[in-house]
């Protein structure tokens, strides 16, 4: 096992600066997952790790010896893909133990590693079968085994969920975790998918355009996304934004309609009468009888998802949309009108110019 630190790294091709100056220092056992839209960068980083690709400037270390110059094989990691990679003409036994072969191990050391992980990772039985024998969730297990019984220091795991399909997403995930918390190796796991992040990452590294847009644990990014595109990039459905003025007493936040709604003013800085963007997750929003400073939702669709239900419609005037996601089922009809409160630690405020968090 070991630790993997990212010092300030770049990555040009030609005249094109794709990564801009990322850090991050991943601790010895943890899950990091990299994760933002596709053409985000977010690939190019987990290559550079791999030595996949040559880094234009800055220094990636695992356990504190730089490993810039190594080639990928000498970096002692292994990578997941997405496209399983395995051999079609090879047993699942001999795709596991090919790249212990290749390294001429003893025999009988690759036959204890192989069995180990096909225990791990409950493939026992299909040792003698060939890939095309095998779903599409154990060609991805495979994958892994071949990668535990090289037994290195670091995981990397590029996008493997995606080619499964949803049910077999959410088992895969959870064996996933299994695995890390079983074997305690630092990994680090590159996706699009926020679910996936939320639920496998100890940490997370949110990329937008090739930058660092937030570093932090799940919880963090959710309840205070440091930018206006990480709170929208967090969550599903995706979080409501407004265009808002905090008022001159810095305790309130007037919004499209002439509603004031109550904020929570600890450590804004001097933003008072300014305007800013107001985001608010779906989630937060509650019904409400009340009237006065409430938000009044005119319902365009509904959506039963059967736990709860998502609402659809126009606040303020026909260009805002809004979207609510309201615990139980509710069978509003189209045209409906509805009172929403949101709790004033809910609010999120960004500034409109540099759409950084404004620290409320």
């Amino acid at each position: 096992m070991a630790d993997v630190s990212l010092r300030d790294i770049y990555k040009s091709f030609g005249k094109n600066e794709v990564i801009h100056g990322i850090s991050c220092d991943i601790q010895d056992g943890e899950f990091i997952v990299i994760l933002g839209p596709s053409g985000c960068g977010k690939s190019t980083v987990l290559r550079m790790i791999a030595g996949l690709e040559v880094i234009t400037n800055g220094e990636i270390a695992i356990n504190g010896n730089v490993v810039n110059q190594l080639e990928p094989a000498d970096r002692d990691i292994a990578m997941v893909f997405q496209n399983y990679a395995l051999y079609p003409h090879m047993t699942v036994f001999k795709n596991m133990a090919y790249g212990l072969k290749i390294r001429r191990m003893a025999k009988a050391e690759i036959e204890k590693r192989v069995q180990r992980a096909a225990e791990i990772l409950e493939l026992t039985e299909f040792l003698d079968r060939k890939p095309r024998q095998l779903s599409g969730g154990q060609r991805q297990r495979v994958a892994m085994g071949r990668c535990i019984v090289r037994e290195p220091k670091v995981f990397l795991f590029d996008e493997p969920l995606s080619n499964l399909d949803a049910k077999l997403r959410v088992q895969m995930r959870l064996e996933l975790r299994n695995l890390h918390e079983a074997l305690g190796i630092t990994s680090v796991y590159v996706t699009h998918d926020q679910v996936e992040a939320m639920t496998l990452g100890d940490r997370l590294i949110v990329m937008d355009d090739g930058y660092a847009a937030q570093i932090g644990s799940p919880l963090e990014v959710y309840e205070r996304p440091a930018t206006r595109f990480v709170a929208g990039f967090i969550g599903s459905p995706a979080m409501n934004f407004l265009d808002a003025r905090l008022r001159s007493d810095g305790k309130s936040i007037e919004i499209p309609g002439g509603i004031n709604l109550p904020v929570d003013s600890g450590g804004l800085p001097d933003y008072g009468g300014k305007q800013v963007t107001l985001g608010i997750r779906p989630e937060h929003f509650e019904l409400t009888e009340q009237k006065e400073d409430a938000m009044h939702l005119r319902v365009n669709h509904v959506e039963l998802l059967g736990a709860d239900t998502l609402v659809h419609g126009h606040f303020g005037d026909e260009k805002t949309l809004l979207t609510a996601r309201l615990p139980d089922i509710y069978h509003f009809k189209k045209g409906a009108t509805l009172s929403l409160t949101v709790s004033p630690e809910k609010l999120h405020l960004f500034d409109m110019e540099s759409e950084s968090r404004i620290q409320n």
